[in-house]
């Protein structure tokens, strides 16, 4: 099963395959933006291996991570995407 996980777009990096910096709460990761052309930095994006698969609000965003912490899902921005810093 995946868990579609919600993250803040900090930055974008267009290119061939458009990029974007996300906040998963103190967790910073990257994923592409290919089938979501139209997020912009400060919007909220599902993530689903590497890839953002829809904007979603706010509040939507909130509730989800809550719901995925109060499961015991651990931290939600662990794994979504490799992590350019660490070579992962």
């Amino acid at each position: 099963m995946c868990i579609g996980v919600p993250g803040k777009i900090l930055a974008i990096h267009d290119g061939l395959m458009p990029m974007a910096d996300l906040d998963f709460g103190g967790t910073a990761r990257q994923c592409c933006l290919a089938y979501v052309p139209e997020a912009q930095v400060g919007d909220y994006v599902i993530i689903q291996n590497g890839f953002a698969m829809d904007v979603i609000d706010e509040a939507s965003a909130k509730a989800s991570l809550e719901a995925i912490s109060e499961l015991g899902l651990g931290n939600p921005g662990a794994g979504l995407a490799p992590d350019a810093a660490s070579g992962d």
